[in-house]
C-alpha cells in the first residue's frame, strides 16, 4: 500500500523541477532548503521512486520526474482556475511565473512595465530571466518567453506581440567629430558596433548585412547594453531599437530616410502552463502594456 502524500508535497516538487535548485525553490516558496528537501524526500518515499538525480549543478528530473511533472502542472492549472473562479480579483492568484525575454527589451521596457503588474498581482513572482540563449520552453526551463522567432513546432501558444524598428544612432558629439555620412557607402568610413557575428542566437539579431553588404562590426558584443554604452561613450555607430535609443536625447539617428529595420517579438508558452491563470494573467500583462505603448517602437508611429 502506497504512502499518501499531500497536494503541498507536489507543490514543492514542482518549485524544485522549474528551478533545479533547493535554495531557489526554498525562496520561490518563502521557505527554508531544508523544508523543501524533506518534502520532496517524503514525496520520492510516498511514491516509491526517484523523481530527481542530484549532481554538483543541481536537482535533474528523471524520465519518471518528467512525467510527474506534466500531471501535476495540470493539476495546478485546474486549482488555479477554481481559485480564479472563486476569486472577486485576481489579485489572489498566488505563485511564480518565469519569463524569458532579450536583454533590450527586458531591461528598456519590462523592468519598469512589471512594476505595474506586482501593484495588481501582488502575490504573482515574475522571475525575468535576460540571458542571451532564451530558455527553452520544451524543457519547462520558462513558463513564458518573449522571442524574436516563432517556434517552430511543438505544443505551444504563440502569438506576435508587437513590431518595432532599428535605425543607425550616433552620438551627436561623435558626428560632429568625424567625415559626414550622406549614403551607405559613407558607413564603411566609420567605427562601427555591434554583435558578435558567430555568437548571434537569432537571425533577427544580424543587422550588419541588411544595413550594408561587407559592413563589419569593429566593436562586438553579446550584450546590447554594452553596445549602447560604447555608443554613448563617442565609440561609434550602432544599430539599435528605436524604443532604446528614443530614451537618450544626446543619441541622433543615421540616414533616417534611407535604413531602416523592422523585427517582431512573439510571445509564446508552453500548452501546459499556458491556461493556468497567473500565467495567462502575465501574458495578458504583457499583450496589453505593448499596446498602450506602440509610440515607443516606431519611428513615425500614425
Amino acid at each position: 500500500m502506497a504512502t499518501p502524500f499531500s497536494w503541498n508535497d507536489l507543490q514543492y516538487f514542482l518549485a524544485v523541477a522549474r528551478t533545479g535548485q533547493l535554495s531557489s525553490a526554498a525562496r520561490s516558496l518563502r521557505t527554508s532548503h531544508v523544508t523543501v528537501s524533506r518534502h520532496i524526500e517524503q514525496l520520492e518515499f510516498s511514491l516509491k521512486t526517484k523523481l530527481f538525480e542530484r549532481n554538483p549543478r543541481g536537482y535533474v528530473l528523471t524520465a519518471i520526474g518528467r512525467r510527474l511533472v506534466d500531471t501535476v502542472e495540470r493539476i495546478e492549472a485546474e486549482a488555479e482556475r477554481l481559485q480564479s473562479d472563486i476569486s472577486d480579483s485576481g489579485s489572489q492568484l498566488r505563485g511564480v511565473v518565469r519569463l524569458s525575454a532579450p536583454e533590450g527589451i527586458s531591461n528598456f521596457f519590462f523592468v519598469d512595465k512589471l512594476n505595474e503588474f506586482a501593484e495588481t498581482h501582488p502575490h504573482i513572482m515574475v522571475e525575468l530571466l535576460t540571458i542571451q540563449q532564451i530558455m527553452a520552453l520544451s524543457r519547462k526551463e520558462a513558463d513564458v518567453a518573449i522571442t524574436l522567432d516563432p517556434p517552430k513546432a511543438g505544443p505551444y501558444v504563440s502569438e506576435k506581440i508587437i513590431d518595432y524598428t532599428l535605425h543607425i544612432y550616433a552620438t551627436r558629439d561623435y558626428i560632429a567629430k568625424h567625415p559626414p555620412i550622406t549614403k551607405r557607402e559613407d558607413l564603411l568610413a566609420h567605427f562601427f558596433i555591434g554583435y558578435i557575428q558567430d555568437l548571434v542566437f537569432s537571425p533577427g539579431l544580424d543587422y550588419m548585412r541588411d544595413v550594408l553588404p561587407g559592413l563589419r562590426p569593429n566593436f562586438q558584443s553579446t550584450s546590447i547594453s554594452a553596445q549602447l554604452k560604447a555608443t554613448l561613450g563617442n565609440r561609434g555607430l550602432c544599430v539599435l531599437p528605436y524604443f532604446i535609443a528614443q530614451q537618450f536625447p544626446e543619441l541622433e539617428m543615421i540616414l533616417p530616410d534611407e535604413i531602416e529595420l523592422k523585427r517582431g517579438y512573439w510571445l509564446t508558452s508552453h500548452n501546459d502552463v499556458a491556461s493556468a491563470p497567473r500565467v495567462r494573467s502575465l501574458m495578458d500583462f504583457i499583450s496589453t502594456a505593448l499596446r498602450k505603448n506602440l509610440d515607443k517602437f516606431y519611428k513615425d508611429f500614425q
